[in-house]
């Protein structure tokens, strides 16, 4: 008996030993969602990317935050772009700026900047152990322009004698990416610890250089690739990693790290707590809000001649409305739904977080 005994539970540890978490579509943010990032681009030299393989632990608690950063995910349905853009269901304004996203259950997507469409794989879902995705070549450049830049006396030695001639050249750059989930375990930072996949991202981009000469006796011509002495193809590889968790309270990468082509830390995006220490709450007294509860308009007003954001959110953390004022502000309340809401008023001293009720 103790002998079987002793045998289930080594199965078991076994078991715990080599499991592995799946983050699928419904494990990331949605409309209404708001990521809070901190940012450092000088991280200790204790900060490394650590091994690929299962069960790996991850400490990056010694992290300090440099800066503040905060994202917040709304619906493209009203946005100045949004009917530019229809496949996106996502949206971030960044300083004015609109960036267009598209989830679904096979990856994360950006559609594009304003009303540029620029389609590109974020992420490939679902992300398992293992799991390796390639995409490309996609043809970022191929321009031709006049030759100007190369004297004529090139082309026969470019063509073996078959051309007098250079008429253009040719630049063709490609871009291709491999997303390799190539870890598994425990990430430990600031704000907790948690199961993750490590997905380790290579963007690659080519650059080639063709020429088009020709006879100047037939006038028939050729493209052919510029002589590496001349112009070289170029080869650049990107190195990014990015630790992913199903946890449903986190819905973004835990860590995000640029590294140099030795594998080195350049910059570090890690998530905190949605109330770091450095954002200080506002007192009450320095805004008047009314009427509460708010039938059809729902006033603010504060003495302090500052920029204030504001927001109105549901109690799932939907945000209904988005506004910016100095000093005084009315929202109409009247066609939304009746029940509880949050006002969060923002400003460069600090934050305030008010209960409101719609009738």
């Amino acid at each position: 008996m103790k002998i079987k005994l002793f045998t289930i539970a080594l199965a078991f540890m076994s078991m715990s030993m080599s499991a592995q978490i799946t983050v699928t579509d419904t494990d990331l943010m949605s409309v209404g969602d708001i990521i809070y990032q901190a940012y450092v681009d000088a991280p200790p030299s204790l900060i490394s990317i650590g091994n690929v393989g299962p069960n790996q632990t991850w400490d990056f608690s010694a992290l300090q935050v440099q800066e503040y950063d905060t994202t917040e995910f709304i619906d493209p349905a009203g946005t100045p772009f949004g009917t530019d853009h229809p496949t996106a269901n996502l949206c971030i304004e960044d300083e004015g700026e609109y960036i267009y996203i598209n989830k679904n259950i096979q990856g994360l997507n950006l559609v594009g900047f304003d009303n540029v469409p620029y389609p590109q794989l974020i992420l490939p879902l679902p992300l398992t152990y293992g799991t390796t995705t390639v995409v490309g070549p996609v043809t970022i450049m191929d321009s031709v322009m006049v030759n100007a830049f190369l004297p004529d006396s090139f082309a026969i030695l470019i063509t073996m004698g078959q051309a007098q001639q250079i008429d253009s050249i040719n630049i063709l750059i490609e871009s291709s990416t491999e997303f390799n989930v190539d870890a598994h375990g425990d990430v430990i930072i600031p704000m907790g610890t948690f199961d993750a996949l490590r997905l380790k991202t290579d963007d690659v981009t080519t650059t080639d250089y063709f020429v088009y000469c020709s006879d100047t006796s037939t006038g028939n011509g050729n493209w052919y690739p510029m002589p590496t002495a001349i112009f070289p193809s170029e080869v650049e590889i990107t190195s990014a990693y990015a630790w992913w968790t199903n946890d449903p309270l986190i819905k973004f990468a835990l860590v995000q790290m640029d590294v140099d082509s030795l594998g080195g830390v350049i910059e570090v995006d890690f998530l905190h707590s949605p109330s770091p220490s450095s954002v200080t709450d506002l007192s009450s007294n320095n805004f008047n809000i009314y009427p509460i509860p708010a039938t059809n308009n729902l006033t603010i007003e504060t003495q302090n001649n500052e920029l204030i954001y504001l927001d109105l959110v549901d109690v799932t953390g939907k945000v209904i409305l988005k506004k910016e004022f100095t000093q005084t502000t009315s929202l109409d309340v009247s066609h939304i739904a009746k029940g509880m809401y949050y006002l969060n008023l923002k400003t460069v001293e600090g934050k305030l977080t008010k209960q409101i009720i719609v009738e």
